[in-house]
């Protein structure tokens, strides 16, 4: 079997080479939008929130799945709901979450010495949330990260995830045995008894 080469020649003109063209095309789009926005009531096209003004509610503008800071949820007794299983610091692609287990003692489930998350790492892919099974950590607190003046005030520990989180009201282990009854009944995967 042999192998040809096929030459293929590059035709370009004098405005190709030199760009002039292009960045000129580019520049009148840019100009064009520019004044089309700035020059219109309501300003045109442009897709802003306009901070500051009395009537305007900025939460409004975020999206329902928004994903602001974290927070890790309660139990019923207070304590944190995080069993330390290494699920959320295992997913996270920015390697941003540390976890240092304890053990409680007895017969309880082992839970975090220290639970950090470095935000400024963070990229606000939520998979930690979605890796969790016990819904200790979420990220729909609705609120931007603030500003910090040090690296150290951008990084969140056990107690401050734990200030802006509330009771959960997830049942650990699920339901239990009797799901198919205690499902709702609008689901239609529990209609029919499978066995």
């Amino acid at each position: 079997m042999t192998i040809t080469v096929k030459k293929v020649s590059l035709k370009r003109t004098a405005s190709d080479q030199i760009y002039l063209p292009a960045i000129l095309k580019g520049l009148v789009t840019t100009a064009r939008h520019f004044f089309k926005n700035t020059l219109t009531k309501g300003m045109g096209d442009v897709d802003t929130i306009r901070y500051g003004e009395p009537d305007v509610n900025v939460e409004d503008y975020y999206p329902q799945r928004f994903r602001g800071v974290h927070r890790l949820m309660h139990r019923d007794d207070g304590s944190v709901r995080c069993v330390a299983c290494m699920c959320c610091s295992t997913v996270c692609p920015a390697r941003c979450i540390y976890i240092e287990a304890e053990d409680r003692g007895g017969d309880e489930e082992k839970a975090p010495k220290s639970f950090v998350i470095d935000e400024l790492k963070c990229v606000v892919c939520g998979f930690c949330v979605e890796a969790c099974p016990c819904d200790a950590i979420r990220m729909d607190t609705k609120a931007h990260m603030h500003p910090t003046e040090t690296r150290a005030d951008a990084v969140l520990g056990k107690l401050d995830l734990m200030k802006r989180g509330t009771q959960s009201v997830a049942h650990q282990g699920g339901v239990g045995a009797d799901f198919r009854t205690a499902a709702p009944k609008a689901d239609p995967r529990f209609e029919h008894d499978p066995r």
